[in-house]
């Protein structure tokens, strides 16, 4: 397998370790699909000879997202986001099951595209939603899942690898729970397919959602796993396309640059991307620790088979996430707060796993994918460091306030 280029973009821009939030598209993967976008524009679905390109096309692109996750090619259903991948698990299963009132559970670091459809279905559908507490690396524990499941519980959905700190859930473990309680199982996996190893028969999950990209695809790319049998009420009503679950007619473009990332993935897999990039994770811990002695503090499992092996999450004491990053305009990441008219608000999934509000403003997420290097490590680290220990500037102290000589008040001004 050829080294792939480097996209343009990384080269142009600081340097980026920002993979979590999305990752550049490979330019094998552009190569791919632009011929869909120009000279095999046929409709797939058409009777004539400019249906069959993508036709085969579509078909292809099935069987090779299909084989990145050890499913059946009829099983996938291409979607427009991982966003609405997520809400045809959830609504779908929910709305196809029939029950008047029925029960689902999911846990409280998932991703919004799953809160927020399950707030939806509790407003809209008088649907009862149970959200599970995580414990201090962030997973759900079987016996709290257990303490929950019900009679009426028809879905569980919980993610596999947390987009903040990388924190893997045992998801074989709550699927079984949840098939022997009769309910289905959905899981997440946007930030885990591509990066660590997935089959859907060894998970016994029913229901996962793969992105685009998160796996060197563009936005707008993304599948949903059905296994054969469930049924899903659908998202977007009209023809039959998509096993009548998606309706409207297939990108195959999109469709090609998915299943074009999804072989690339399964390749490198195979090399061991994995542990190339478990390593670089681990070394840019080491430099950080080394370099900030009794200061940086990992947030997540401690165990690193335990996280993607991509993702280091970590807080510096001391500083805060934002202002590192405000003084690294060199370096792209994320931090563990939100931003909302300029006030910093601690991340709702370190929140979640008891870090106190310093600790999760201090916050750094740090992930690496298919072109970073030993010498990013190495530059992310000392460029961090050199921030961390830089001192302060002092306040200014505000100008003394001029008074009124013949009241004695303060001017305001």
């Amino acid at each position: 397998m050829s080294t792939p280029a480097v996209p343009k973009g990384l080269e142009d821009g600081p340097m980026f370790l920002d993979y979590n939030a999305t990752t550049p598209v490979d330019p094998r993967v552009t190569d791919a699909m632009l011929p869909y976008l120009s000279r095999w524009f046929g409709n797939p679905s058409s009777g004539h000879g400019h249906a069959g390109e993508p036709r085969r096309a579509l078909a292809e692109a099935r069987e090779q997202v299909a084989a990145l996750i050890g499913a059946a090619p009829g099983e996938i259903v291409f979607t427009g986001s991982g966003s609405e991948a997520d809400q045809l698990a959830v609504r779908g299963a929910v709305l196809a099951g029939g029950r008047r009132r029925p029960h689902v559970i999911t846990q409280v670091t998932e991703h919004p595209a799953v809160l927020e459809t399950c707030r939806a279905l509790e407003r809209l559908h008088g649907v009862r939603v149970t959200y599970l507490p995580v414990d201090a690396d962030g997973l759900v524990t079987p016996a709290v899942l257990a303490d929950a499941l019900a009679e009426d519980t028809v879905l569980v959905s919980v993610m596999a690898a947390n987009n903040e700190t990388g924190a893997l859930q045992p998801v074989g473990e709550l699927a079984a729970l949840a098939r022997r309680h009769g309910a289905l199982f959905h899981c997440d996996a946007a930030q885990a397919a591509g990066k660590i190893p997935l089959d859907v028969g060894t998970l016994g999950v029913d229901l996962l959602t793969v992105v685009g990209h998160k796996m060197y695809a563009p936005k707008g790319a993304a599948a949903l796993y059905v296994r054969d049998g469930v049924e899903l009420e659908p998202v977007v009503y009209g023809g039959g396309q998509e096993r009548g679950l998606r309706a409207g007619t297939e990108s195959v473009a999109m469709a090609v640059a998915l299943g074009t990332a999804a072989r690339l993935a399964t390749d490198t897999l195979a090399r061991g991307e994995d542990s190339r990039l478990a390593g670089l994770r681990d070394d840019l811990h080491d430099r950080l620790a080394h370099g900030l002695p009794g200061r940086v503090r990992l947030n997540g499992p401690a165990e690193g088979s335990a996280r993607l092996p991509n993702t280091l999450n970590v807080s510096i004491e001391g500083a805060r996430g934002h202002e590192l990053l405000a003084a690294l305009p060199q370096l792209a990441a994320s931090t563990g707060s939100a931003c909302h008219s300029g006030r910093h608000t601690p991340s709702p999934v370190l929140t979640a796993t008891g870090l106190g509000p310093q600790r999760a403003l201090g916050a750094l997420r740090l992930s690496l994918g298919r072109w970073s290097t030993a010498g990013d490590t190495q530059t992310a680290a000392d460029l961090l460091i050199r921030a961390a220990i830089a001192p302060k500037p002092r306040a200014q102290a505000p100008p003394p306030q001029a008074v009124a000589p013949e009241t004695g008040t303060h001017k305001e001004g």
